[in-house]
């Protein structure tokens, strides 16, 4: 399989209509358990002449070992970075696409200690939908992209950082509560999850809507 090498083409594009691009992309919408946390990070026309980090990918084409070290690297080479959170309670009370939107709207907020005006930025968000507007952002522009976390070197470096800070409060989790082998499915419907799920029933940090102990067919 031919690995796709992301580029800044598309960000050079945005640069020319706004100063800076914010790129979003979430990680764990799918998991059955643990919150959906969303990267949010910088570059400005800067970054178009700078080379991107060596191995920066959509995180799901990273290898888990390398992860933190790409990130490390992605999160040095971009101008700022956040994540935001939403929780499994607040997942079940108001679904997942408002949640996603609440944990992008805070990563990007959080850039604000950083110097970044959101209002004045571009933000480039990995997916077909703009999850963030109805969320009750005010003054964004946001252009949603397919495979934007592929493609766009900005994108991947916010997948990324999103993963490994995800999959670092996912392992301390496991430690608490080690039956549901949270360090090794990161909440995720693995069979040792739906197992400890039959056993030992839901947690708090479970999205409680939608955890099922068994698979569907």
């Amino acid at each position: 399989m031919t690995v796709v090498e992301p580029r800044l083409t598309l960000e050079r594009r945005l640069l020319r209509e706004r100063a800076v691009v914010v790129a979003c992309d979430e990680v764990g919408r799918g998991a059955l358990a643990g919150p959906v946390a969303v990267g949010a990070v910088v570059v400005g026309a800067r970054h178009t002449r700078r080379r991107i980090p060596t191995g920066l990918r959509d995180s799901k084409l990273v290898a888990e070992p390398k992860r933190p070290d790409v990130a490390r690297r992605a999160a040095a080479w971009v101008d700022a970075s956040a994540v935001g959170w939403a929780g499994a309670e607040e997942i079940d009370d108001v679904g997942i696409m408002r949640a996603l939107g609440l944990a992008a709207i805070r990563a990007i907020s959080d850039l604000r200690a950083h110097g970044v005006v959101p209002e004045d930025a571009i933000v480039l968000l990995d997916g077909n939908h703009d999850y963030i507007t109805p969320a009750g952002a005010r003054g964004l522009t946001v252009r949603p992209v397919i495979k934007a976390d592929r493609d766009c070197a900005s994108a991947a470096a916010a997948s990324v950082i999103a993963k490994v800070a995800r999959d670092t409060l996912m392992v301390q989790l496991h430690d608490e509560l080690p039956a549901y082998q949270w360090a090794r499915n990161k909440g995720y419907a693995s069979a040792q999850h739906r197992s400890a799920i039959r056993d030992f029933g839901l947690t708090a940090h479970h999205r409680r809507s939608w955890a099922i102990a068994e698979p569907l067919f």
